[in-house]
């Protein structure tokens, strides 16, 4: 289910003063650990390390992110592959 539109995005008020504060170009990387903020103009081109549940996964903004969310861009999840005996195999005939 999508947010009310009468509502708006959600964007922490705190995460776009600390965006404010940086100057455009710079590598610096803001530490997030909530995944639901919607990215917004303001945000591109800056490196955010969303959390993942684990680690600090760092994300760069470009312009074709805005109106995502940034959790969409760092996994939570690790895929191995698929398993079973075919897999084995197929893996088998490569080595």
């Amino acid at each position: 289910m999508t947010r009310s539109l009468k509502k708006g995005p959600f964007v922490s008020d705190r995460l776009l003063k600390k965006v404010a504060n940086l100057k455009q170009g710079d590598k610096t990387v803001l530490k997030v650990w909530d995944r639901a903020i919607t990215i917004t103009p303001e945000m591109v081109g800056f490196t955010f390390g969303v959390h993942n549940g684990k680690v600090h996964t760092p994300v760069t903004i470009h312009e074709n992110m805005v109106g995502h969310k940034l959790g969409e861009f760092s996994p939570t999840r690790k895929f191995l592959g698929h398993g079973g005996k075919i897999a084995k195999a197929q893996a088998a005939a490569k080595k």
